[in-house]
């Protein structure tokens, strides 16, 4: 039980990230939300505010690279549709209310140690990402850049199309990435 509590707390703090940033999620919410009592934040994160922010970090990040690793083996430009749409369906989902809680973390952060965990979970994204587009069909040189060109052109798109409150900047971002990913494909994808 008190497992399944912590974990509750991680996955609302996780997504409270994504729709309200790192200043707007507050402790009352992912109390209320994981049905914890009161005390309970301190029991489960004696840390604080950052440990728990740096566990749903580490959700988060380990949810997307599943995402990221079902895509092994496929030809590169379906690794970046399938990245793509991702983001899309979160935008969808949330009619534009959330975006990426790494990205909250990241622009928030007010702590050495919660922008390191942000940064580690961008290097682990750009690290698959760069792997499958080689494994892909993508130069392996050129790979890593247009991972992080990716994830980049993503996460900005993200952001203009929640502001906007609609898929035109996405939706022109996604088409450029597609374009790229498509004309840096050099050979068939490989097994990995």
């Amino acid at each position: 039980m008190a497992g399944e509590i912590r974990q509750k707390m991680i996955e609302r703090t996780g997504v409270l990230l994504a729709m309200k940033g790192l200043q707007g999620t507050s402790f009352t919410e992912v109390l209320e939300a994981s049905g914890a009592p009161r005390g309970s934040l301190y029991h489960h994160f004696p840390g604080g505010k950052e440990e728990l922010v740096m566990a749903a970090v580490a959700w988060v990040s380990a949810r997307s690279l599943e995402r990221i690793e079902q895509l092994r083996g496929r030809p590169a430009p379906e690794v970046a549709d399938a990245f793509i749409a991702m983001w899309r369906d979160i935008l969808k989902a949330s009619d534009f209310g959330a975006g990426c809680a790494v990205v909250a973390v990241t622009v928030g952060a007010d702590t050495p140690n919660l922008l390191e965990s942000a940064a580690q979970v961008f290097r682990q994204w750009r690290g698959a990402l760069g792997e499958l587009l080689a494994l892909g069909g993508i130069p392996a040189a050129r790979a890593p850049a247009l991972a992080a060109m990716l994830i980049s052109a993503c996460e900005g798109a993200v952001v203009l199309a929640r502001a906007e409150r609609t898929m035109e900047p996405f939706d022109l971002v996604a088409t450029e990435q597609r374009a790229l990913v498509k004309a840096a494909t050099t050979r068939k994808p490989r097994a990995g």
